[in-house]
């Protein structure tokens, strides 16, 4: 679970309104500012805040980060107010979002390509497969523990509940109170099941296993996608650059998240000391030109 000053951190950042950004903004020191917007999922957490570090230590940038829902950052980068977002899941996960908003941003690069959405269950519970879940409803007390209410994972949770007729209510909450009550329930080796995805640090902490899903409601394996606003790749080329540049193997994406979850520094200072200690592949990413 992120450390509670984390958390703080994160819901302070929060408070910034996505409306007052402008993309290509310059501060007072004359540097140009990028405007990422991210949601408070672990990957998105990882990868922005790792982004961050190197446009602002190898690239002279000043970043303005910004934690909000889904939706609105779906919306602030189609109007032009955010710069990037690098959480986008295609091509089940964020569907709707890409259908409604895609044709006012640009599509620049895959940074992982082996994603998946699921329902998740410790592996001591005897069931593998979400078609089973009926018959079991008595042990999971007919519920399945989401996310924020927005994320495209529940979307996808309530068509499964429907097209396999679950009898089950699917709680929204949020990545940190979904991973406390798997730590909770797997602390009493109690059964739970609870809506997840891949990459993510519980994967490392925890045993788990992805029920199988007959239907292909989930879909198979996803590429997580980054998007800016449109004219960025003018305003900005070695930013765009870099964006497209900037992919992570699972092996360095698992690396980033565990690092950032188990230390009790600010995650600006985790993913600065994952980009001091990758430098030969942090530098593949930025463009020549810098």
């Amino acid at each position: 679970m992120i450390k509670m000053k984390k958390l703080l951190s994160l819901i302070l950042v929060g408070l910034l309104s996505l409306t007052v950004l402008s993309g290509c903004a310059t501060n007072e020191d004359g540097k140009e500012t990028v405007q990422l917007g991210y949601v408070n999922w672990a990957e998105g957490i990882a990868m922005t805040h790792l982004v961050a570090t190197i446009l602002e230590d190898k690239m002279g940038y000043d970043v303005d980060l910004t934690l909000a829902d889904v939706a609105p950052i779906f919306t602030s980068v189609a109007s032009g107010n955010t710069d990037a977002f690098l959480d986008v899941w295609a091509p089940v996960t964020h569907k709707d979002y890409i259908e409604k908003y895609g044709d006012d941003m640009d599509f620049v690069g895959t940074s992982y390509d082996s994603a998946l959405i699921g329902l998740i269950v410790p592996t001591y519970v005897d069931i593998d497969s979400v078609d089973e879940l009926n018959d079991n409803i008595d042990l999971f007390d007919g519920q399945i523990i989401g996310i924020d209410s927005g994320a495209g994972l529940m979307g996808a949770t309530e068509n499964a509940i429907e097209e396999y007729d679950l009898d089950y209510t699917l709680l929204a909450g949020s990545d940190v109170t979904m991973t406390a009550a798997l730590n909770k329930a797997i602390d009493a080796n109690e059964p739970i099941v609870v809506t997840g995805w891949k990459p993510h640090w519980k994967f490392s902490r925890f045993d788990l296993k992805v029920l199988e899903d007959p239907k292909g409601i989930f879909g198979a394996a996803e590429e997580i996608q980054t998007v800016t606003r449109k004219g960025l790749s003018e305003d900005m080329p070695d930013v765009v650059e870099l964006l497209a540049n900037f992919k992570l193997t699972d092996e360095q994406l698992s690396e980033l998240l565990v690092l950032i979850e188990d230390s009790e520094e600010d995650i600006m200072v985790v993913a600065r000391n994952w980009m001091n200690d990758n430098e030969e592949v942090v530098n593949e990413w930025i463009p020549a030109s810098n």
